[in-house]
């Protein structure tokens, strides 16, 4: 029977293979969906339109459908499962919550595609500032430097995302065209959540 110091090795190490893990997927999922889109723009082009375009006369193509999809579900358990293990691992709150609402955010966007219009949209606005306001809480749990990191990527996702709704096309990250504005709030993300889950599986052996 494990102590409660090897208990929680055990969690910090799944937790961290589970973000790594998800970082991996999302990126190379995303990636595989853009290239088989006849015509995607990363500038024009939303992430959520490999999915589907939004309503009404919204536009599904396939593969990279199906491909986004089943990425960015399984993506959001997999952080929702690493979300439970940190919070056994560590018992901090205001980390694990913002990770799961995170998590569930995700799963949403990947069974609710663009097509669904608002619930969508709802799904993905979770995604995005629980997915910056958990980078940013990372840090309570973190060493330096990569808590300064954590900090710098989560703040960075939701200033842009601030900037774009407060700003609109006045926003600087607009002269990216709304594919790039978005992915300046997604990346940042995913960058922190698979450099998380890399730290988290390195101290676990520590």
């Amino acid at each position: 029977m494990l102590d409660n110091s090897q208990s929680n090795i055990q969690y910090r190490n799944i937790a961290g293979a589970l973000l790594f893990l998800t970082g991996m997927l999302a990126f190379l999922g995303i990636i595989t969906a853009e290239t088989l889109y006849p015509g995607y723009s990363t500038a024009q082009n939303m992430i959520s339109d490999l999915g589907a375009t939004e309503p009404p006369n919204s536009i599904i193509m396939q593969p990279s459908s199906t491909i986004f999809g089943a990425t960015m579900a399984v993506s959001g358990l997999l952080i929702i499962a690493s979300a439970y293990c940190i919070q056994r691992a560590f018992g901090d709150r205001a980390v694990t919550v913002s990770l799961g609402l995170f998590g569930a955010g995700v799963l949403g966007v990947g069974i609710f595609n663009g097509s669904y219009g608002d619930i969508h949209g709802i799904f993905a606005l979770l995604a995005f500032v629980a997915g910056g306001v958990a980078a940013i809480a990372s840090y309570r749990i973190e060493r330096a430097p990569i808590s300064y990191f954590s900090v710098v990527l989560g703040g960075i996702a939701l200033l842009d995302l601030l900037l774009y709704y407060f700003m609109g096309e006045a926003s600087p990250f607009a002269a990216l065209g709304p594919g790039g504005l978005e992915r300046w709030i997604a990346y940042p993300i995913l960058l922190w959540v698979t450099g998380f889950g890399g730290y988290l599986m390195g101290s676990s052996q520590s």
